[in-house]
């Protein structure tokens, strides 16, 4: 019974076995296709390291073309016909996609010139000039203090 209690965390923390490759050469060839490839579920991983189920079945999807006799080429452009661009981690640069790949620069640019315009302003600013003998008198009357200084 004790030996059980004891054994029970290892059993927990053991994960799934993973499917022996069938043919290794092209298991290496499709987990390299799918690091360059997006997980649609996760988003910010890659379809290789992802573990959603989308992501498996898209691999075992990989696999099948590979084993049909697709190349690499073959089997992107199936994928972004079927998903669209976003499968991608580099699109290609085409009109659809100039937002996403010129969008930070005009960004930046835009910053930099509103930068520019508000120090330009700010520095075109009039100087603030020291108060007159006259004016001092007529702020401390307007305040009340006839001139005393607290």
């Amino acid at each position: 019974m004790i030996a059980l209690v004891l054994w029970l965390p290892f059993a927990a923390m053991a994960g799934e076995a993973k499917p022996v490759a069938e043919d290794p050469v092209l298991e290496q060839r499709m987990i390299k296709l799918s690091e360059d490839l997006r997980c649609l579920v996760c988003q910010n991983e890659s379809l290789a390291g992802s573990r959603a189920d989308l992501a498996q079945d898209l691999r075992q999807e990989i696999r099948e073309q590979m084993r049909a006799g697709k190349s690499d080429e073959q089997v992107v452009d199936y994928l972004t016909q079927r998903y669209g661009d976003f499968v991608l981690y580099k699109p290609p640069v085409k009109p659809l996609t100039w937002l996403l790949w010129f969008g930070p620069f005009a960004l930046l640019i835009g910053a930099v010139g509103g930068l520019y315009v508000y120090i330009q302003r700010r520095g075109n600013r009039p100087v603030d000039e020291p108060l007159s003998k006259e004016e001092k008198k007529r702020v401390a009357a307007l305040l009340g203090n006839n001139g005393n200084k607290s």
